[in-house]
């Protein structure tokens, strides 16, 4: 058994798409129309293969009180792996992203904070090596 596909709600698929993509650097892997909204996945360029993560609608009130009560806790709504937590919150920052937590030692671990402005919350982690 593997992780096929994972998601976060989000306000606007389109902006996003637009965030996760041409921001971050995924690639946009599916977009199938899926009655008023899409199945919209996107994907690491180093592992086009990989898990995907779909951008879902945040239609149902349930998954808009879930995002907003994660947000206002500080909790993040996934975490990404990088390989320099330092590196990509400057690459993020001069990019305009807003971090909410900026680069912090955790044990072996190395993360940071930023609203990925879909409504959630989304850590980076460097791992040891």
């Amino acid at each position: 058994m593997r992780i096929y596909v994972t998601s976060v709600f989000v306000d606007e698929q389109a902006k996003a798409l637009a965030f996760y993509t041409e921001t971050l650097g995924f690639r946009k892997k599916n977009d199938i129309p899926a009655g008023g909204a899409r199945w919209l996945t996107v994907v690491s360029p180093d592992d086009p293969d990989g898990t995907e993560l779909l951008l879902e609608p945040d239609s149902h009130p349930a998954a808009q009180a879930y995002k907003k009560a994660l947000a206002n806790d500080g909790i993040p709504a996934t975490s990404f792996a990088v390989d320099d937590v330092r590196a990509e919150h400057r690459r993020l920052t001069d990019l305009g992203v807003a971090f909410t937590q900026d680069p912090a030692e955790m044990g072996p671990v190395t993360t940071a904070v930023f609203d990925d402005t879909c409504g959630n919350l989304i850590q980076i982690v460097q791992l040891p090596n």
